[in-house]
């Protein structure tokens, strides 16, 4: 790391933000899914991930990026998740959601 590089603001820039709003799209775009997809998968990873861990839903986030595949040929499109856990549920109010 360059020494004068430590005292600069993390803060990113405008043209960063739009950079990386702009590889978003590309990513959807080139994924073919679109953000009202994104919003179901969401909801139904969210639902299905409620039923067994608490779940902090206000940082929840799902995101399409992309990532190298297996062959580094080329870039895919990934689903990133960052799901902060709260509390593990317990096995009894597992069973008991389920009746």
């Amino acid at each position: 790391m360059d020494f004068f590089n430590f005292f600069k603001s993390k803060k990113e820039s405008s043209k960063d933000k739009a950079k990386e709003r702009l590889q978003l799209v590309l990513i959807h775009d080139r994924a073919n899914v679109s953000p009202e997809f994104l919003e179901m998968l969401k909801g139904e990873i969210l639902e299905v991930l409620s039923k067994y861990v608490e779940i902090n839903q206000e940082d929840f986030d799902v995101t399409l990026t992309s990532a190298p595949n297996e062959d580094g040929t080329r870039e895919v499109p990934a689903l990133v998740a960052n799901i902060p856990i709260m509390q593990m549920k317990r096995p009894e109010e597992i069973n008991n959601n389920r009746k």
